[in-house]
């Protein structure tokens, strides 16, 4: 049986629930890159584990996408940071995009999945950083925030 994590928790206690928050997140993150259809070697997969009083990051890069995994402690719907990026060397990225860390859980990642693919979608299909399409609503397109 796979490890898993409580997402829903801080990882700040110990520098063992730090670490199998990096190891899960990061197994996650690689299954969420399946389920998007990233083929191998297109994609980078990084972890960052910062100081004692963070969690630290775990980043999927992407060519068009940028998904970030941060344990915020009380602020868990921003537990994951997603935006478009020109290429892996982009490293600020689009407009942010913000879900709740548990949608890295196996019965949430198909919300992840979506979110992605809208995100993906966005600078796909008419990205508004780089158009100016009058239609665009980024309120009405891909949520900022996401319940």
């Amino acid at each position: 049986m796979a490890e898993t994590y409580d997402f829903t928790k801080d990882c700040y206690g110990s520098h063992e629930d730090k670490e199998r928050f990096h190891r899960v997140a990061k197994r996650q993150l690689k299954q969420l890159a399946r389920e998007m259809g990233f083929p191998a070697g297109s994609f980078d997969l990084r972890s960052n584990k910062g100081g004692p009083a963070v969690s630290g990051e775990i980043t999927l890069h992407h060519e068009d996408i940028y998904i970030q995994a941060s344990n915020p402690g009380r602020r868990q719907e921003t537990g994951l940071l997603i935006r478009t990026c020109k290429g892996r060397k982009d490293y600020t990225g689009g407009r942010n995009h913000f879900a709740p860390l548990t949608w890295l859980d196996d019965a949430d990642r198909q919300r992840l999945v979506a979110l992605a693919k809208q995100v993906i979608e966005q600078k796909n299909g008419f990205n508004a950083d780089e158009k100016n399409d009058p239609s665009y609503n980024p309120y009405y397109s891909t949520p900022v925030r996401s319940r």
